[in-house]
């Protein structure tokens, strides 16, 4: 009888847990659901203000966006309360290859960055004037959409063909420049240099 019995709890405690089973599925989506609606509202819109940008562009950095969403796991966030940073830095880096641009606050905690290759850019396109327009106009719109930004001091690193026009953007999509320094490592005779390139 013992056995019987025995046996007769463990069917009641497997039909006691499959129906738990079953409800927890049903409620996941919904939440799922939730969180996605919240990450669009919180994502930055690129269509609203980006009517400047080519055509081109426009595709690349949307196929970029929709790639990310893919790739993350869904979680819940906690909704952030809107931080609102009038001054800050800008920093550009212009290397013969690449041109990245990065506004922070006056911590220096990152607000919005852009990089030639985000905008789409291959090959030797990365590191020209144009790309460094480009890739400032984007990181500016985020900045400005997200945090208020108006105003930054400019740190300018490296000696690529992006530098010069990446301030010029800075200054031609709203925001005040205030200082620029120019923060390139120089070597006071330190290492033995390379030798030079031959074509």
């Amino acid at each position: 009888m013992s056995d019987k019995e025995k046996k007769e709890q463990g069917a009641e405690l497997e039909a006691e847990k499959k129906p738990e089973a079953k409800t927890m599925p049903a409620e996941k989506p919904a939440k799922i659901e939730e969180s996605e609606e919240k990450d669009e509202s919180l994502s930055f819109s690129l269509d609203s203000s980006d009517d400047d940008l080519p055509e081109e562009i426009k595709q690349k950095l949307e196929k970029n966006k929709a790639a990310r969403a893919k790739k993350k796991l869904v979680k819940k966030k906690k909704r952030k309360t809107a931080r609102v940073v009038k001054a800050g830095r800008a920093y550009i880096q212009a290397t013969y290859n690449n041109t990245m641009v990065t506004l922070t606050d006056s911590k220096g905690d990152v607000i919005a960055w852009a990089s030639a290759g985000l905008a789409g850019f291959k090959g030797a396109k990365k590191a020209t004037p144009y790309a460094a327009q480009i890739i400032t106009k984007i990181a500016v719109q985020k900045a400005k959409e997200e945090y208020g930004l108006q105003e930054v001091n400019v740190f300018v690193a490296g000696v690529g063909t992006g530098r010069e026009s990446a301030i010029r953007a800075l200054n031609a999509n709203g925001l005040e420049v205030t200082a620029i320094k120019d923060t390139t490592p120089v070597p006071h005779n330190g290492c033995r240099p390379k030798k030079p390139r031959r074509v």
